[in-house]
């Protein structure tokens, strides 16, 4: 993985995919997407962990490459 994201980056692609803030509690974000009734929580970080991301990513069935497109 050449790119590094941040919780901004990832929230706003989240977001571009359907994803609602739904709270904030300290430094994580968590979002819901009502119409395929799933839920995350993105940590609000200047870098998101590769191990958190990749997790993140295989829960909304995306690629690594479908994100930077996002981005």
């Amino acid at each position: 993985m050449s790119k590094t994201f941040s919780g901004n980056d990832l929230v706003r692609a989240l977001r571009r995919l359907g994803f609602i803030v739904d709270h904030q509690k300290g430094s994580h974000i968590f979002l819901h997407n009502p119409e395929i009734k799933i839920s995350v929580i993105v940590p609000n970080h200047k870098e998101i962990k590769k191990g958190t991301l990749h997790n993140i990513l295989k829960k909304i069935n995306l690629t690594i490459d479908e994100l930077k497109d996002l981005v």
